[in-house]
């Protein structure tokens, strides 16, 4: 019986051996750029500045790690920045893909559809470099500009958005609906696009505008899909690190560092010989917390999917 279980086996991957040769880079990829370097959490529990041999110290780094207060509040920043970024954008994206549904020229809808997906492909360096000229305090400062034009700002009390952390978050997050909440409404649209039309016949029929239509129609159907999108992306809000990185400055370090930027800066930018212990410590910790945010999403999208759990 085993026997021919595996000669079943064998004759089903020989029979998709294509596929197997296919996936075999992406295998070999993983290999070396997430799995292998797991090996480097060793170095959590030792001293090691990338000259000498690393001295083991126990948990010395971890402790070390939860009584700074730039770590700490690199935590809370990466948190609440990720989660009211994320929400910010969904919405947005949510409220953006009704809009576009609601087009009937179709040659129009996909010309604005184009226009508001293009600034995702940008890199966030070119991103930076624009948002720092349109918010400059000089007068090549766009709002600046347009503030004082308008009488809301004398000349000699402008603005320095991205240099001040009252107004760094602000900005940070109009930045990112920006650029990414016309890549998000896609898949908001693909459900739009999977409503049953008869639904809204039958409102028409009822005497229902279309307001009452979103109301009762358009955001029950999205419902879902919207928990479903935040859920999943709970996950990812430990990985914030390039958009962070290119606006901030040392003005705005308070509200600005993240855990991948803190890591960073104690790598790279400390000003003494770097701890490399420390700094896998802290990657460490932002890794495992990432874990639990990972299965605790999982948890809670397959009861979104299978409609139990959540209203």
């Amino acid at each position: 019986m085993k026997e021919k279980k595996k000669n079943n086996t064998m004759a089903k991957i020989y029979k998709y051996r294509g596929f197997y040769l296919m996936f075999l880079p992406v295998f070999v990829f993983a290999i070396i750029f997430f799995y292998a370097p797991m090996l480097g959490i060793r170095y959590a529990f030792t001293d090691y500045n990338g000259i000498k041999e690393p001295t083991f110290t126990g948990i010395q780094n971890f402790l070390r790690m939860f009584s700074m207060h730039n770590f700490w509040s690199a935590f809370w920043n990466t948190i609440q920045i990720s989660i009211i970024k994320l929400l910010l954008t969904t919405a947005f994206a949510v409220i953006v893909s009704i809009l576009l549904n609601e087009i009937a020229n179709l040659l129009f809808k996909k010309v604005v559809q184009t226009i508001i997906y293009l600034p995702h492909f940008m890199s966030w360096v070119v991103t930076a470099s624009i948002f720092s000229l349109i918010l400059s305090p000089s007068s090549s400062g766009l709002v600046n500009t347009f503030l004082v034009n308008i009488g809301v700002l004398d000349a000699n009390s402008t603005i320095y958005f991205l240099g001040t952390s009252k107004w760094w978050r602000p900005a940070y997050y109009i930045i990112n609906i920006w650029k990414e909440t016309g890549w998000q409404t896609v898949i908001f649209m693909a459900t739009l696009a999977g409503i049953n039309t008869d639904l809204y016949e039958a409102a028409a029929i009822d005497g229902a505008g279309r307001w009452a239509k979103m109301r009762y129609i358009t955001f029950p159907q999205l419902r879902n899909t919207i928990l479903t999108v935040i859920i999943l992306n709970l996950a990812k809000v430990m990985n914030l690190f390039e958009s962070a990185f290119v606006l901030q400055n040392n003005a705005v370090l308070d509200v600005a560092n993240v855990l991948e930027t803190y890591i960073y800066y104690q790598s790279f930018n400390s000003g003494s010989i770097p701890n490399y212990g420390y700094t896998t410590a802290v990657g460490l910790f932002k890794s495992l917390v990432g874990c639990v945010l990972v299965l605790v999403c999982n948890h809670w999208s397959k009861k979104v999917r299978e409609g139990r759990g959540i209203v």
